[in-house]
């Protein structure tokens, strides 16, 4: 090839991932479902992309980087902390139900395909590993409770490293045994593979957190070093023991991710972006290599194999994970269908099958098309058909009546305890420690960080949530978030609290109406103002409208003392109060409001502190 149609086809992978990306972010569907797409029809479909033509050489060598940077990143999110938090059904889903995953798949692969044992091993532990690149869009249109929501999400957050690490475990000893050598030397030679890497990582990323812990770089340097250090050692550790690479960094990036007094957040952010980039062009590239003529060569058992993934594997697992537990045949059903599999399949797979058939493993060249079969049908079928069952069998969400706050200060606090006493589900995001702890103490559900992250974009837990509310004292991040949410919220479900500083401002320098939501509250009330009431003594208290003590008694009683937040009608919906005011209140209408002082109410009504029990036990509430 010559300049000018490699610097058109490195321009036309950038223009594919970028369009796949964006075409998942409105569909709200995994991108691997586009870029796989993408890559089908540049390569084995009309031949436009031949990578091997376009790197030659290079093509191995940048794949095996790549695939390291995307282990690496995958490990950093596995926090031991959190292991003894997530419940006993998602530990044995890692573990015993990955192991049953595994068994079957790879019993399937040697009987059906006649794929040697080692290789049936290998491919059963690749296609074991869900991700929650594909699990989270699905969960944000599937809608599932969050007892099944939860569960899902932190199976593909956990299952990740693991199965990666298995994986290379696997692919290792396979490796060992393929040089010829008696089982003896094999297993030694196995054996030196998991201790070099193992080692290695741990020594590196012992060294890395402590060139973090001791400041010994400029925050700026931060993100080159990391890169520079997960490249070095994934080198290094080849070169001493050949294919303990992946396995190194791997080790290296939980390591680091465990460490006391190391903060890796601003590299795992960088890292999630920098993954994003490698992803969205290996798949690209991968899926341009598939030799579609040797999968259909195989025939239909290769439905039938992802028929027994689908019906048998993931089903047995899930059953035999949830024995004893609280959840009920309804809920085990939609965990057994709910398991797509991702990126973390498809980029190893593809580094396996190039190092298998250097050696001569004939076999080799159906590890990629098989995974991406698993990978595609497992998504699509999943996609479709997931929403549809999860209704059908009643565990589903009614509807996203929930509550997304940005800040967990006082005034979201308060605001949270109002809405919990609804029966809402809520959930405060703040980057503020302190406010995040204080809002944990409270047994308020809590994100810490940004909410418009890319860490966010995996791991907030959107599932029930109808919506947004932002109550931070900047009003630039209240902006960005209402903005960043525009999506996921309709223009009527998002509000915030103007900063003290809007008023002052000329429309020039001021967000427009559009990008900071609707003002909260019956009348024109700032942050400032909101938080110096609550600091003064007042209350946001719930009060029941009777026929006897109606919205007309109540505004006569408060006057300008009560500030109407919201009000929750007889059949649970949820109307937030705006200026104007576009709803009259009724008899049986529950009304939330600030008050500065309590006065005595009538023994028609009911006004009691949100804090108090009987209101925390009030009927949940659906989307307006």
């Amino acid at each position: 090839m010559n300049e000018t149609q490699i610097l058109f086809a490195i321009g036309g992978i950038g223009a594919a991932a970028l369009a796949s990306q964006w075409l998942a972010w409105r569909l709200r569907l995994p991108a691997i479902l586009f870029l796989l797409l993408s890559g089908l029809l540049a390569g084995p479909i009309t031949g436009v992309l031949d990578p091997q033509a376009l790197f030659g050489d290079l093509l191995f060598p940048l794949v095996s980087l790549a695939v390291a940077l995307i282990l690496f990143e995958g490990s950093l999110t596995l926090h031991m902390s959190e292991w003894k938090e997530i419940g006993t059904v998602v530990h044995r889903l890692v573990t015993w139900g990955a192991l049953i995953t595994w068994a079957v798949i790879a019993c399937a692969t040697h009987y059906l395909l006649g794929f040697s044992w080692e290789l049936a091993l290998l491919f059963g532990t690749l296609t074991l590993v869900t991700g929650p690149t594909v699990i989270v869009p699905m969960l944000r249109v599937v809608r599932p409770k969050a007892s099944i929501a939860n569960i899902l999400r932190w199976e593909g957050i956990a299952i990740d490293p693991i199965g990666a690490l298995l994986a290379v475990v696997v692919f290792s000893f396979i490796v060992s045994i393929d040089d010829g050598s008696p089982w003896g030397h094999s297993f030694s030679t196995f054996g030196a593979v998991i201790g070099t890497g193992a080692l290695l990582g741990v020594i590196g990323g012992w060294l890395f957190g402590q060139v973090l812990k001791r400041h010994w770089l400029p925050e700026y340097l931060h993100n080159l070093a990391s890169l520079a250090a997960v490249l070095g050692i994934f080198i290094t550790s080849n070169q001493l023991m050949h294919e303990s690479g992946l396995l190194a960094v791997t080790v290296m990036g939980m390591w680091l991710a465990n460490m006391r007094g190391v903060d890796v957040r601003q590299i795992l952010h960088f890292k999630e972006n920098l993954s994003v980039l490698l992803i969205s062009g290996l798949f690209i590239l991968l899926a341009a290599r598939l030799d579609l003529k040797a999968l259909i060569a195989l025939g239909p058992v290769t439905l039938v194999l992802l028929a027994i993934i689908q019906f048998v594997a993931r089903p047995l697992s899930v059953f035999a994970c949830t024995l004893g537990s609280n959840l009920n045949w309804r809920e085990r059903s939609l965990l057994a269908w709910i398991a797509p599999r991702g990126i973390v399949a498809a980029a190893v797979s593809a580094i396996f099958a190039l190092r298998l058939q250097e050696a001569g493993d004939e076999q080799a060249v159906l590890l990629v098309p098989l995974t991406f079969l698993v990978i595609i049908g497992t998504v699509v079928l999943q996609s479709a058909t997931a929403r549809p069952l999860a209704r059908l069998l009643k565990v589903a969400e009614p509807a996203p009546s929930g509550f997304l706050i940005v800040g967990a200060n006082p005034v979201a606090r308060a605001m949270g305890k109002a809405l919990q006493s609804l029966g809402n589900r809520v959930l405060l995001t703040d980057s503020s420690w302190e406010n995040t702890r204080a809002a944990r103490m409270a047994n308020l559900p809590t994100y810490f960080g940004n909410p418009t992250s890319q860490h966010a974009e995996a791991n907030l837990d959107m599932v029930g949530l109808g919506h947004l509310i932002a109550l931070s004292p900047s009003s630039e991040l209240n902006a960005l978030a209402c903005m960043h949410f525009r999506h996921d919220f309709a223009s009527t479900n998002r509000f915030t609290l103007p900063s003290g500083s809007d008023s002052r401002r000329s429309d020039k320098h001021r967000s427009s109406d559009g990008v900071r939501g609707r003002n909260l509250g019956s009348e024109a009330i700032s942050f400032p103002q909101f938080a110096s009431r609550l600091s003064k003594g007042a209350e946001i208290r719930t009060t029941t409208l009777k026929s006897a003590f109606g919205w007309k008694e109540y505004q006569e009683l408060h006057g300008d003392s009560a500030l109407l937040l919201m009000a929750r009608d007889p059949k649970g919906w949820i109307h937030v109060a705006t200026q104007p005011l576009d709803f009259e209140p009724e008899a049986d209408w529950t009304l939330v409001s600030l008050i500065d002082d309590v006065p005595t109410c009538t023994p028609a009504a009911k006004s009691e502190p949100t804090t108090q029990s009987d209101t925390a036990a009030a009927a949940p509430s659906t989307n307006q």
